[in-house]
């Protein structure tokens, strides 16, 4: 990290509010830019967190807060993952050790923790519907303040993104939308709306429009000065007579730009006119994913999140303590590759989902469709209709955003689609917006659809084959993290077979603990010493009756144990199934509750849940001593 001068910490020192940022000379900021960055990759380092992204926008996210009289003024950031500058700048700088902590503060925007928040975030491209929302929120009260929505131009490629868009245009509301493109999401951008930009970015008529134009007004004299305060004007006329229009013009937006968004007099110049002016308008910024330090220029993939790491060195890998649930994953795709049936879809994660591999040794059938989960899913049920056999690679929380298309394209169609749903269950520090809780709840509901859930590596190498090998739609959840080699215990009867991993002698006197996916091997862990029978359900959907039932009969009591919603879940599922069978026992279910888990670590967020070893041992204990006193 580099030294700053005294001076130069000083101005970031002064700063409280976005009101004494307003205050400070406009010729010291650039300097506090530099200040805020090294602060920004010291605080990343103490942390871990989103690095890259953040160091992108931080001239943006001054000129931002110097020009607009914020919190008034709307200022609403697309996902929040590039909003720490925002969050130092809003009175949060001292609350920045405790950075997607427990008890600290949020990674993403949020609107309990700051005024300054208006809306929060953790998916992307709800930024310009939000902000929209809030234009016209004024309008309806005769309130005059400005709306401001800061997209980049991964999250521009989502659906909804461009549905804003079109109704801001119908509603000509006063709508200011600043493009944040830095050529990224998370991993390269996509698509023909990325080629778009580029043209925007690269034409040479642009340019020399904005360059050429401003150097000859400036020795026309006093025409010139006429001219200049309508330059924006006469150039965009220009463009249109050249055939030079973007895409947002005609969605009915004023465009401005491209402009470069490291350049601070530019852009406060800019926002400046643009603040004077109303309508939708669309300000084109260019910016540089990881700026100002220079591992995250090289490689911003790799730097978009990072963990822990000394400012001083270049960080380095952490070395995994052994094999994760998505690197099996990876493994297993490796060995389908020969299948010419198969194809691989993601929306925009490549390296999160394991694919990276894959896609490099197969780019004609791993197809990454951006920000663009609804378009990823039906996309893999035209493939599947055409008698290709798709994998949707993708997190639990995003494919929330997918399933109506999973219910009406696919299982509707009965097509085999496997959906490979990474991240399920709790996911730590990036808190409630990105746990997968709802993937077992949803899917239970849908017809067609099988639900696995494996419990170690060797599971989950077996349930993907099975789901594979089906003629229609299933789903085979994993969490994130390290995954155990086998737990071993008794086979499955058949591929849809339940396991049992620990049996009780005298099942009249124990618990039966049925458990689903990776809290099998809690439940193993805190039923080791007490007389229970241990149950891997393997699948929630279809469920193994015929071996459950009588496990259920033969067993004092029962606990169920999964890593999904309570309600809706598999743990409602069987006590429904157990009444109607009439088979009724003492039970006890441990599973996500009906609320949102606070961002900590993951086994934090766990512990919220009563998923971790002390409280479940403890409730066995209890239970047994009610069922089966000695």
């Amino acid at each position: 990290m580099p030294t700053l001068p005294p001076d130069t910490t000083l101005w970031l020192d002064q700063i409280h509010s976005p009101a004494d940022l307003r205050r400070l000379p406009r010729r010291v900021l650039p300097q506090l830019a530099q200040a805020l960055r090294a602060e920004l990759i010291q605080r990343v380092a103490d942390t871990g967190g989103h690095l890259a992204p953040n160091l992108g926008v931080v001239e943006l996210t001054i000129a931002l807060h110097t020009v607009f009289n914020t919190p008034e003024d709307r200022l609403v950031w697309d996902v929040g993952h590039q909003a720490y500058a925002h969050k130092i700048l809003t009175g949060r700088r001292a609350a920045m050790p405790t950075l997607r902590q427990r008890n600290g503060i949020s990674g993403f925007t949020r609107r309990a923790e700051s005024p300054f928040d208006p809306f929060g975030a953790g998916h992307s491209s709800t930024s310009i519907s939000a902000a929209l929302g809030m234009a016209v929120a004024a309008q309806l009260a005769g309130i005059k303040r400005h709306s401001i929505a800061v997209i980049g131009d991964g999250a521009l490629t989502a659906g909804q993104a461009f549905e804003a868009l079109n109704h801001a245009g119908e509603l000509k509301s006063d709508l200011l939308v600043v493009l944040n493109d830095n050529d990224m999401s998370i991993s390269r951008n996509v698509g023909a709306l990325q080629q778009h930009l580029t043209r925007l970015r690269s034409n040479p008529v642009i340019s020399r429009l904005r360059d050429g134009g401003q150097s000859l007004l400036a020795h026309t004299g006093p025409l010139g000065e006429i001219l200049g305060s309508t330059r924006m004007g006469l150039r965009d006329g220009v463009k249109h007579l050249l055939g030079v229009t973007s895409l947002f013009e005609e969605l009915g937006f004023s465009y401005f730009g491209p402009i470069d968004g490291h350049d601070l007099p530019v852009l406060l110049d800019t926002l400046d006119n643009l603040k004077q002016q109303s309508g939708p308008r669309l300000l084109h910024v260019i910016t540089q994913k990881g700026r100002g330090f220079n591992p995250a220029e090289l490689d911003p993939i790799r730097f978009h999140g990072v963990g822990k790491f000394d400012p001083k060195i270049e960080p380095q890998p952490i070395p995994p303590q052994g094999q994760s649930w998505t690197q099996t994953f990876a493994d297993w795709l490796e060995r389908q590759a020969h299948r010419p049936e198969l194809a691989v879809i993601t929306p925009a994660m490549i390296e999160g989902s394991g694919l990276a591999r894959f896609a490099a040794r197969h780019p004609a059938r791993c197809f990454d469709v951006g920000i663009a989960e609804q378009h990823a899913v039906t996309f893999a049920g035209g493939l599947a209709a055409e008698g290709l056999h798709p994998i949707v690679a993708i997190y639990s929380t995003f494919l929330q955003r997918a399933w109506d298309q999973l219910i009406h394209d696919i299982a509707l169609q009965n097509l085999p689609v496997l959906f490979a749903v990474d991240r399920a269950g709790q996911v730590g520090p990036d808190g409630a917006t990105h746990a997968g809780s709802f993937d077992l709840a949803f899917g239970q509901a849908v017809p067609n659809l099988a639900i696995a859930a494996p419990s170690d590596r060797r599971e989950l190498i077996t349930l993907l084959d099975t789901a594979y090998a089906l003629p229609g739609p299933a789903l085979v959840r994993y969490p994130r993290g390290e995954c155990p080699e086998d737990l071993g215990g008794e086979p499955p009867d058949h591929p849809f077979g339940l396991r049992v991993r620990q049996r009780a002698e005298t099942t009249a006197q124990s618990l039966l603990v049925i458990a689903l996916g990776a809290p099998v091997s809690l439940a193993l862990h805190a039923a080791e010493h007490l007389p229970a029978t241990v149950v891997d359900l393997r699948w929630a959907k279809p469920i193994d009756w015929p071996a459950l039932l009588p496990l259920m009969t033969s067993h004092a009591a029962w606990l169920v144990v999964e890593e999904g919603s309570a309600l809706g879940g598999i743990g409602a599922t069987l006590i429904a199934e157990a009444a109607l069978q009439g088979i009724f026992r003492p039970v006890r279910r441990f599973a996500i509750p009906d609320r949102f888990i606070e961002h900590g670590s993951r086994e934090q967020c766990l512990a919220d849940c009563g998923l971790e070893t002390v409280q479940l041992t403890h409730t066995m204990t209890e239970l047994l001593r009610q069922v089966a006193p000695r």
